[in-house]
């Protein structure tokens, strides 16, 4: 059975919490650097304020009651009601919004240099800028920037880099610059009282400023059967985002008068023609009249048969109005064709066909429409161009319709006129004088009517361009939401910066704990080791600590070591075959570098200074640390026994039968400790033969009766086998892990060799602990009755 299957599967909301709470100072750290960016970052960023206002669309019908009597015209009514949904995009249209940036000056930017920010200047700037420049010309470069920092009252210095300025300019003075001739004017209302300042002026093409703003304004209706519409912008000055709102409803208004007015104007240019030629018209026939009654004497006639009259009044009358419905036809007809360029067509004046009134307003449509686009742009637009074909379409289709109405009108004049011959040549068998005077009197009333109704049309029309009105009411004026920014929020950023500074180290912290594979103290290894038991855990030491303990230390290191050297003992007096004296104690660990050799010589130095006669042996011939180990100014060498004179070692003792084991033992003096060695001799050729040899059996059956402990200091047991082939000699074996080196899937393979008998009196020890990991005891009970200074004594 694997022994990871002894992990406990509860939930240890403890261990959960420790790699954080144990690093609780990081989490301190991070929440004070991000809070600190937080700040700066609400500093000196540029706050936004909230500008809004509310509108209302208003219908044909609301917009103004002066608009009633138009619509037998259907001069300006057009399809029906405005859609909300369409002025919102009239509202927002690019030619709306380049008229208020041109309005406001909103694509010259002056902006005051500051250390870390700069200031924008709207309302109060120290100094007006003159383009002398065509328009077209500055609106068709890049952005162009330059820099003023004013000298005195009267002059400044002007610069294309900052700090690089050359000749002074007096105010007034012409300037060459990328955009051409500029004029600087003083405002001295508003000109600094210190001349250290600098400013940049900034020249932004108005249809990129157009867009911008295009963007930035948001319209919002109020419900789907609602006309209201929310309009709002946030901007970094407050007076001009309710300057820019305020103007576009203005712009946005004076552009629906401006459309009205314009169809009201050639409506009337219409009526007014014809007034002049039916004014001329009924002149002649006065005079006709006047003519007739003096030079014949005639003051009134008796009236003719009734039947006649009244058959020929009634066909008189509808051939005058063919032929006054003709005289209208033709004139339209003539004003189309003669129309050169899209210039808005007189509304319907009065022709019966409805589809000639619905073509010339859909024509006016597109007419004015085309009109804005070209206010932005020219005549090679995609839009213009499309619109161009629209209107030469309809100008065709009113031209086919006017052309078959004037033919349907000939004949029916020639037909009436036909029909009123033949009633004629009856009623002329009255006096002639009569008849020629009723001739007179029906062509004077008929032109007299359509004059009469040309002149109420007129002022109808006078009427209707005097009283114009906008298409929206202004509910709400421009008005800031809010004197409290609503851009940098510092609650929502200072909340965002705790919630960044804690999750910054707590992702560091987590993605290290899943990817960490690693031991780190007593508590991970024993969850790994089921019943083989963990004796102690060493703690790191320091480069400038001693690695050699001393006699009577009470470091952490020596309590550490003492805990080891107890729970040591008790292993081995509880076992059933243990011994009073002589007991082996084999140290080895995974790879080298996990500080098994450490570990032999200060458990040697443990029991030494208990009194206990101990030797150390080096058993890992293949690698011997132990020369360096014993390199230190702590250890010297004793005298040189008699016995062996010449350092001889184990390997020597393995391959020399001359030799016997007192000869291989070495007495060294460490930290005033003697403790005797047995080194690990020259390094053979053929380790793994040396350690199978029977006189390693003779070798421990001499010592164990000369010593109480013998610490063996074997091989790694994942690198070789050496230490598999002298552990039967082992009464306890101790396996070194050390603390952020071990990966925790190696300890399955010490306890499998237990399990299979090749490794005796399993226990494990954790090496290189670090404090912050040490556990309970390890924390406040080591060094128990010392006194340490606090961390500001010095």
């Amino acid at each position: 059975m694997n022994v990871r299957n002894h992990i406990n599967t509860g939930v240890d909301f403890n261990l959960l919490l420790k790699p954080y709470l144990k690093n609780k100072v990081w989490f301190f750290v991070s929440v004070f650097l991000c809070v600190c960016l937080g700040l700066l970052y609400i500093r000196y960023t540029t706050p936004k304020y909230a500008a809004q206002a509310k509108i209302r669309i208003l219908d044909e019908e609301s917009s103004g009651p002066s608009l009633n009597p138009f619509k037998d015209l259907e001069v300006l009514t057009g399809s029906g009601e405005a859609k909300v949904m369409d002025e919102m995009e009239v509202f927002l249209s690019r030619s709306n919004m380049i008229s208020v940036v041109k309005k406001l000056g909103l694509n010259i930017k002056i902006r005051a240099l500051g250390n870390i920010r700069d200031s924008e200047l709207y309302d109060k700037p120290p100094f007006n800028i003159n383009f002398l420049t065509p328009d077209t010309l500055i609106n068709s470069l890049d952005d162009v920037s330059f820099y003023l920092k004013p000298i005195n009252n009267t002059s400044f210095l002007y610069g294309i880099e900052s700090g690089e300025y050359g000749n002074s300019y007096s105010f007034g003075e012409k300037i060459s610059s990328e955009v051409g001739e500029i004029i600087i004017t003083p405002a001295l209302d508003n000109l600094p009282k210190s001349y250290e300042k600098e400013y940049k002026v900034t020249v932004v093409p108005l249809s990129v400023m157009a867009e911008f703003y295009q963007n930035a304004i948001t319209l919002v209706n109020s419900g789907d059967v609602s006309n209201i519409i929310t309009v709002s912008l946030e901007d970094a000055i407050k007076s001009r985002g309710k300057d820019i709102i305020n103007s576009l409803i203005e712009r946005y208004n004076q552009n629906a008068v401006d459309d009205k007015k314009a169809v009201a104007d050639r409506t009337a240019n219409f009526i007014n023609d014809r007034i002049a030629d039916i004014y001329g018209n009924l002149s002649a026939v006065d005079q006709n009249a006047e003519d007739f009654k003096s030079g014949r004497g005639i003051a009134d006639i008796a009236a003719q048969t009734n039947v006649n009259l009244n058959i020929g009044a009634s066909n008189q009358q509808e051939l005058q109005n063919a032929t006054v419905q003709l005289d209208i036809a033709s004139s339209m007809r003539d004003i189309v064709q003669s129309e050169e360029g899209y210039e808005l067509l007189p509304a319907n004046v009065g022709l019966s066909d409805a589809t000639i009134a619905n073509t010339t307003a859909r024509y006016n449509d597109l007419a004015l429409e085309r009109k804005r686009l070209l206010e932005s742009s020219n005549e090679k637009n995609p839009i213009i161009v499309n619109l161009d074909q629209q209107l030469d379409g309809l100008k065709r289709s009113m031209l086919s319709s006017l052309n078959g109405m004037e033919n349907n009108l000939t004949l029916q004049v020639n037909s009436l006129s036909s029909q009123l011959s033949r009633i004629n040549s009856k009623i002329y068998s009255a006096p002639k004088n009569e008849r020629a005077l009723r001739d007179i009197s029906r062509q004077q009333q008929t032109t007299e009517s359509l004059y009469l109704y040309l002149l109420q049309k007129r002022e109808e029309s006078q009427i209707t361009f005097a009283s114009a009105s906008p298409k929206s009411k202004i509910i709400d004026d421009a008005y800031l939401v809010s004197e409290i920014p609503v851009s940098p929020k510092k609650s929502i950023i200072l909340l965002a910066s705790i919630v960044f500074g804690l999750l910054f180290p707590f992702s560091i912290i987590y993605v290290n704990e899943v990817l960490d594979n690693k031991i780190h103290n007593k508590n991970d290894l024993e969850k790994l080791t089921g019943d083989v038991p963990v004796l102690a855990e060493l703690p790191k030491i320091s480069s400038k600590e001693d690695t050699l303990i001393k006699t009577d230390e009470r470091t952490v290191l020596a309590e550490s070591l003492r805990i080891l050297r107890t729970n040591l003992d008790y292993l081995l007096k509880s076992k059933s075959n243990s011994r009073e004296f002589g007991n082996s104690i084999f140290v080895t660990s995974s790879v080298p570098g996990e500080g098994k050799t450490l570990v032999s010589f200060n458990l040697a130095m443990i029991y030494a200074n208990a009194g206990k006669k101990v030797l150390l042996i080096g058993a890992d011939i293949r690698n011997p640390k132990i020369y360096e180990f014993y390199s230190s100014k702590n250890v010297d060498k004793l005298a040189k026994s008699q016995t062996n004179k010449d350092n001889k070692g184990l390997t020597d003792f393995l391959s020399n039968r001359d030799l016997v084991p007192k000869q291989i033992i070495s007495s060294i003096l460490a930290n005033n400790q003697t403790i005797d060695i047995v080194f690990a001799g020259n390094i053979p050729p053929n380790p793994t033969e040396l350690l199978m040899n029977e006189r390693v059996d003779e070798l421990f059956e001499y010592v164990r009766q000369k010593y109480d402990y013998i610490i063996v200091d074997t091989a790694p047991l994942m690198v070789v086998s050496d230490t598999l082939l002298i552990s039967g000699n082992a009464d306890q074996t101790l396996y070194v892990t050390r603390a952020g080196i071990t990966e925790t899937s190696v300890v399955d393979f010490p306890v499998q060799l237990q399990k299979e008998g090749k490794l005796k009196g399993l226990s494990f020890i954790v090496n290189g602990v670090k404090s912050s990991n040490l556990g309970y005891g390890g924390k406040y009970g080591y060094g128990y009755g010392t006194n340490k200074k606090k961390w500001y004594q010095f």
